[in-house]
């Protein structure tokens, strides 16, 4: 068995700090795994610990089970929300459109995919994909609001479909590039120009 192994398993005194290399090689082994095709619900323990060098003790001493090490390590996919300057509606929701289906791991292309059927099917995951896409959700909710406040959109704004009408176009772009030939580096800005061009305040 590895160092790692032999480290991470050693019973722990109290206030000891866990061992960050173990937490990363336990992450990074389920996202190989997801991204080599095993779905979430053939995903164990068992496979994830000997990909990562580790007893499984040492992922149920962080992780409850492997809905919570799901996402975890599901949400390193996404990395940080963007950071809006909130200068503008428009250069705000360019900034959130543009980061939509936007990953930091190139392992997402092969694994956001996949997710979709799972999350249709178990309540569970659909839960844990909205934990990870809530505080981006949530970002573009408080422009489209602060706009409304302002004066800048229409004050019977419905926001839920403005944020449909703004992403659904990028994601599905990025998912099965719907747009053959289309520049991804303009896209979000034709989107929300089109968008707001109805939305607007009259």
């Amino acid at each position: 068995m590895s160092d790692m192994t032999s480290t991470a398993d050693a019973p722990r005194s109290p206030g000891r700090p866990r061992s960050t290399r173990a937490d990363e090689a336990i992450v990074e082994a389920t996202l190989d795994l997801l991204a080599e095709g095993s779905t979430i619900e053939a995903l164990s323990i068992e496979a994830i610990a000997a990909r990562a060098g580790v007893g499984k003790a040492t992922i149920y001493r962080r992780w409850s089970g492997k809905e919570a090490l799901l996402l975890d390590a599901l949400g390193r996919l996404k990395g940080a929300p963007p950071r809006i300057g909130g200068h503008s509606v428009r250069d705000d929701l360019v900034q959130l459109v543009g980061a939509v289906g936007q990953h930091v791991d190139p392992r997402a292309r092969m694994i956001m995919p996949c997710l979709v059927p799972e999350v249709s099917r178990s309540s569970a995951h659909r839960q844990a994909y909205e934990a990870i896409i809530e505080p981006r959700r949530e970002a573009m909710r408080e422009v489209l609001r602060r706009a409304v406040e302002h004066g800048e959109l229409r004050a019977d704004l419905d926001v839920e479909v403005a944020m449909a009408l703004l992403t659904a176009p990028m994601l599905t772009q990025r998912m099965v590039h719907w747009y053959p030939g289309t520049d991804e580096r303009i896209l979000p800005e034709r989107i929300v120009d089109t968008v707001l061009a109805g939305l607007r305040a009259r």
